[in-house]
C-alpha cells in the first residue's frame, strides 16, 4: 500500500485552508484525513489544523483496528471529540467564532477501508472495473438534486453549490456518514477537498487514475488541473493504492 498527500493554495486565495494527513497507529493501520476550513479570516485554517492534529492524536496509539466494526465504532467516537475541541475552542476564541471544517477519513485496512465524511470533501475508490464515490455531500444543491428539484448536470455550476448543510465544529453534535466496504488488490482511493473536484471531472479524475503516471505523478498531475481549469479554491487531496509490490509512502 503507497500513499501521496498533496495541498495546493491554488491560483487565487491568499491562503490555504486545506490540511491533509496520512498517518499510521500501532497495529501500523493507515488512516488518510483531508480536511477543509471555512469561517474566514484564518478561523477556517484553525480549524482543519485543529481537526487533523486531533484525529492523528487519536488515531496513532489505537491497536484495536481488525474489523470494519471496530473501525466504525472509534470514528464515530473519536469525530465527537474532536467536534467538541474545535466548538469549544470558537466558542472562547471570539476571532474563530462561527468556524468550522469539512472533514474525509478513511481507515485503509488490508482487506476493507471505513469511510467517515462530513460536509463536501470527498473519497472515491477507483479500479479497472468502476469509478465510484463513496461518500454523500453535505450541501444543500446536493439536497436540491436527491429531491429532483435540479439535475445534477445543474449543480457543477450552481450559485449556491458552498452552502454546507452539516460541517464539524459547528454543532454540538457532529453527524458524520460512516461505513465500510471491501478493497481489493490494484485499488486506488482518492481524498479530496471541492477545489479539485469543482475543477476537474469524475472522467478527468478516472483516466489520471489509471494511466500509466507515478503515483506522485497522478497526484501533481490532479492539482495541476484544477489550477489550469482557474484554481480559485484551495487543492487538496490523498491519494491511496493497494499495491503490495508499493511500499512505504510519504
Amino acid at each position: 500500500m503507497k500513499t501521496v498527500c498533496r495541498t495546493d493554495r491554488g491560483k487565487i486565495r491568499s491562503l490555504n485552508e486545506d490540511r491533509v494527513g496520512v498517518f499510521t497507529n500501532k497495529a501500523g493501520v493507515l488512516l488518510a484525513v483531508v480536511a477543509d476550513g471555512m469561517g474566514g479570516h484564518k478561523a477556517g485554517d484553525v480549524a482543519s489544523e485543529m481537526a487533523l492534529t486531533l484525529i492523528q492524536q487519536l488515531w496513532e496509539p489505537t491497536e484495536d483496528t481488525d474489523t470494519p466494526e471496530a473501525c466504525e465504532k472509534w470514528m464515530r467516537e473519536s469525530i465527537q471529540k474532536v467536534n467538541k475541541e474545535i466548538l469549544d475552542y470558537a466558542n472562547t476564541h471570539p476571532d474563530c467564532y462561527g468556524m468550522g471544517t469539512t472533514l474525509v477519513c478513511a481507515v485503509c485496512h488490508d482487506r476493507f477501508v471505513t469511510v467517515g465524511n462530513i460536509g463536501d470533501s470527498r473519497c472515491y475508490l477507483a479500479n479497472a472495473d468502476q469509478f465510484k464515490q463513496l461518500t454523500d455531500d453535505h450541501s444543500l444543491v446536493n439536497e436540491l438534486v436527491k429531491s429532483g428539484q435540479i439535475k445534477k448536470e445543474e449543480a457543477e455550476n450552481h450559485p449556491i453549490k458552498n452552502i454546507l448543510l452539516r460541517a464539524l465544529g459547528t454543532e454540538d453534535e457532529a453527524k458524520m456518514d460512516i461505513h465500510s466496504i471491501g478493497v481489493q488488490e490494484g485499488d486506488y482511493l482518492i481524498l479530496c477537498s471541492d477545489g479539485l473536484t469543482n475543477k476537474v471531472s469524475d472522467r478527468e479524475l478516472y483516466e489520471i487514475l489509471l494511466s500509466d503516471l507515478s503515483l506522485e505523478e497522478k497526484a501533481d498531475r490532479l492539482i495541476r488541473q484544477a489550477n489550469e481549469y482557474g484554481g480559485e479554491d484551495n487543492i487538496t487531496l490523498a491519494l491511496v493504492h493497494y499495491d503490495p509490490s508499493e511500499k512505504g509512502g510519504e
